[in-house]
């Protein structure tokens, strides 16, 4: 095809800048650091805080993108963090304390690369049972059938070291039933005692006391007897359940908990942690989370340091030093 000699000027200028213009901005893209947030499980807690503070990390850090993964949950995010296959992650402090000390699960390594951003919220205890069942402590469990958690599962876990800290766990039969299943058998007397270890209001609490009437027991109180389970675990820490949080419990229930907290590699530029948790930790931030999930209403400068029993990351360090923190021994090595 013929082209007039002018329109192939113009066709060359238009190829030289547009040549100019993907040399200048290619530097820029190349310069972009990409950062990796593991999560969990699609539409658990975890997902919906990772894929959050991924998102707005993403608006407002100058330079860097960060890319939310999806994860089996707490474990297998310390385990990426500690190898640098991801920089962020979220991690119950129990595990990363187990973990930290060579005590998991028939998992002896030293999990020591992962430190802490803070804390996002908490997990506690429900310990129920039917009103009038004549069960008002622990020790009234001897003999009884407790349903504790399905088989593997965090609650059964947390419910065996809680047990055996009261030496009561060979005392009763475990049930390895799930919550809902648990709230219904309470209901029906196949069961005297329900465990449920996960952040209120919980639907299964609220099926079984919309069914019965029930009673929740102080966990803290029975644990803080012999103190043992806070020697042996010092990560579980106090937590009130207000009263009227559930049908017919008129009385706040004082109890134990297990906390999810934001976690970085030890690898991450402390200046990076600083400024992410500059942000997340400013009021829009807070707003923009508690828009994504509600539970993010635990989160706050006052309740940031909750239930932190391992080394808190420098960056971070320097945060909540800013904010008028003064961390533990335990969180400033």
């Amino acid at each position: 095809m013929f082209v007039s000699r002018t329109k192939r000027r113009l066709m060359t200028l238009l190829s030289v800048t547009l040549g100019f213009m993907l040399l200048i901005t290619t530097p820029a893209i190349a310069q972009k650091k990409f950062l990796a947030f593991s999560g969990g499980p699609d539409g658990g807690t975890f997902q919906y805080f990772s894929n959050g503070i991924s998102v707005y990390l993403s608006k407002g850090m100058d330079g860097y993108e960060v890319s939310n993964m999806a994860s089996a949950g707490s474990v297998e995010n310390l385990r990426r963090l500690n190898s640098r296959d991801a920089d962020f992650g979220i991690t119950y402090s129990g595990d990363l304390y187990l973990g930290r000390n060579g005590r998991l699960t028939n998992d002896t390594r030293q999990y020591r690369n992962v430190h802490v951003v803070s804390y996002l919220y908490g997990a506690p205890a429900h310990l129920i049972v039917l009103d009038g069942s004549g069960i008002n402590s622990v020790a009234d469990l001897v003999g009884k059938k407790v349903a504790v958690g399905a088989a593997g599962s965090g609650a059964a876990a947390s419910a065996q070291r809680y047990f055996e800290s009261m030496e009561v766990w060979d005392k009763f039969e475990p049930q390895y039933i799930g919550y809902t299943q648990g709230a219904s058998a309470l209901g029906d007397r196949q069961i005297d005692a329900l465990w449920v270890f996960a952040g209120y209001p919980n639907a299964s609490v609220i099926q079984a006391a919309s069914a019965n009437k029930i009673k929740l027991l102080q966990v803290y109180a029975e644990a803080e007897k012999t103190g043992k389970l806070f020697k042996d675990y010092p990560f579980y820490s106090k937590v009130v359940i207000p009263a009227g949080t559930y049908q017919g419990v008129d009385y706040d229930v004082v109890s134990i908990q297990d906390s999810a907290l934001w976690t970085a590699g030890r690898h991450v530029p402390e200046e990076i942690v600083q400024k992410a948790a500059e942000m997340i930790y400013d009021p829009s931030g807070l707003k923009y989370l508690v828009s994504v999930k509600s539970t993010a209403k635990a989160m706050s400068i006052d309740s940031g340091l909750t239930g932190i029993v391992t080394p808190v990351h420098q960056g971070a360090q320097k945060f909540w030093t800013a904010k008028g923190k003064t961390l533990s021994a335990e969180q400033s090595r």
